[in-house]
Formats: structure tokens, sequence, C-alpha cells
């Protein structure tokens, strides 16, 4: 086995078993969280940083506050990033945990997606602007199977993804064969309404905690529009420091987008099972030790 892999929805406890699985085996972990990749952004981005911290030692994780607030960091970076983690880990002796809620960066690791980094194309976006985003989603799914449906809610991430999948599609993919890994997948995952709740409880929870502080420390240095591009938490709480939404508008909007992002990801779960990947499920309500103790007897017997 090379790795182990745990997913599941935003707000389903995933972080917290994975560094308890950690510290039990004595391994570290790799995000696949396709926006703790930024520094500065933690409340919006959900970095439990005190979910790291097991008997009083601190799990080492890995590809987390890397990227400046602002960038645009990419599917292939990932990749790259996730790979020199991988093998500084293995080369230590141990087998790395996967950790996130982000399918698309998880299937490319699974899957082995041989992804070019492809460079911005002034000509082509100009031509796609024109576009409806209705004509826009339509394209996107007639040439491609491998994007992140997040960027279905903002123009330029849709013409993005068209961009991409137009070069790779144009472009001999010749690099270096990605490794194909042994994996072991888990999942947490609790019902619809217990999902939900969670999901409610732990926003309120985050913009008591200072979320909407933390948007305006960010728009001293970084353009609402970069922002916004980020969706979700980012989105409604720049709309709302512009003034542009009330405090109403922001918890109940920010929380139905949650609500139905994380139904995309479980979407997006349930088509990896159906394209061959076993994952074993885990009820997200039992405690934390049966959990491992569950995930441990997998790991066993698989080897």
């Amino acid at each position: 086995m090379d790795l182990i892999v745990i997913l599941g929805a935003t707000a389903t406890g995933k972080t917290e078993l994975a560094a308890n699985l950690a510290y039990r085996i004595g391994t570290e972990i790799i995000s696949a969280d396709s926006r703790q990749v930024y520094r500065r952004m933690d409340l919006g981005t959900g970095k439990d940083y005190q979910d790291y911290m097991v008997q009083g030692r601190e799990i080492p994780s890995h590809l987390i506050d890397i990227a400046d607030p602002g960038y645009k960091y990419s599917v292939f970076e990932f990749q790259r990033d996730f790979l020199n983690a991988y093998h500084d880990i293995r080369n230590r002796g141990m087998i790395p945990i996967l950790c996130g809620g982000t399918g698309m960066y998880i299937e490319a690791i699974l899957n082995g997606y041989k992804l070019l980094p492809v460079p911005p194309d002034p000509g082509r976006r100009t031509e796609l602007g024109k576009k409806s985003m209705e004509e826009l989603k339509n394209m996107l799914a007639s040439i491609s199977s491998l994007h992140n449906t997040t960027d279905l809610n903002h123009k330029k991430r849709l013409i993005r993804a068209i961009e991409i999948s137009e070069y790779n599609i144009n472009n001999n993919q010749s690099e270096k064969e990605f490794p194909v890994l042994k994996a072991i997948i888990f999942g947490v995952k609790f019902d619809r309404d217990s999902r939900r709740r969670r999901i409610t409880e732990r926003l309120k929870k985050r913009l008591e905690s200072g979320m909407i502080e933390e948007v305006r420390e960010l728009l001293k240095t970084v353009p609402a529009e970069d922002l916004i591009y980020y969706g979700l938490e980012y989105k409604y709480l720049t709309l709302f420091c512009m003034g542009k939404i009330n405090t109403d508008e922001l918890f109940s909007g920010l929380n139905t987008a949650i609500h139905q992002f994380a139904k995309r990801q479980m979407t997006w779960f349930r088509k990896m099972e159906k394209e061959g990947h076993r994952i074993y499920w885990l009820d997200g309500y039992m405690n934390l030790e049966e959990k491992i103790s569950k995930v441990l007897s997998a790991i066993s017997q698989s080897n």
C-alpha cells in the first residue's frame, strides 16, 4: 500500500480522524483542499489547526499555507506539490495520509491524470468572455469530464476551465507518467439532515470567531474580485464587506451555498465509486476510537 485517503464533505470531521490516525501509525498528512493552500485564509477555508494537535503533539501536514491569497493555484501544481510531499514522506519510511474534500484533487492523484501547465490565452479569454454563462457551461460539459463543479459559479473560473481543457486536447501530453499508487480510501459521512445541521452550526461558530474580520483584513491587500473568485465564504463575505448584502442575506445565502457545495462533494464521491474506486464509508456518529479501529482493521486486511 502506497497511500491512505480520508475524504468527506465539509464539516464531517475528516481532519480530526486523519490526524489521530497519523498519530497512531506514525505518519504525516497531505492536504487535498483547493483553498487551504492559501495563507491568511484560515477561518473561511475551515483550517482547523487544533485538529492537528493530538496528545500534545502537532501532526505534520503538507500543502497548507503554501500560496498567497489572490493566486490561482492549479490542479497541475497540486499534482507536482503532492508528489514532492509524497516522496519526502515515503523516503522516510511512512505511508502518507491524503485528507480533504476536493474531489478533483483526490481523483487527480488516484487516477494519475497527466496534466500540463497551461499558459493563459488572452485572445481566447476575450472571445469566451462574450458568451453567456449557460453557453460556457455547455462548452465545458462537452469537452471535459475533469473539472471542479465550483467553476460553474464564477465566469472567470469557468473560462479558465475551458482554456485548460482545450489546451490539453490540442497539445500532446508527453509529460512523465504520473505514478500509479495503491491506495485505500475511507470516507466519513452523515445523513443529510445531520450534515446540514453540522454545517449550519459550524458556520455560526466561524462567524463568531472572526471570519468577517479575516476577510476585511484580506481586502486591504487582495482585490475583491480575486476573493470572490474563491467562492463560498469569500464570495459572500466580500459582498457583505462591500455593502452589497446585509447580515441576514450573508448568513442565509452562505449557509445555503455551503449545503449545496456539500451535496456536490458527495455526488463527486459517488461518481468515484461508480468509476471503480472502493470507498470504505464510516458513520460520522461513531466515536473516534471506533473509526480508527475500523480503519486499521481494513488496512490490515488489505495488506
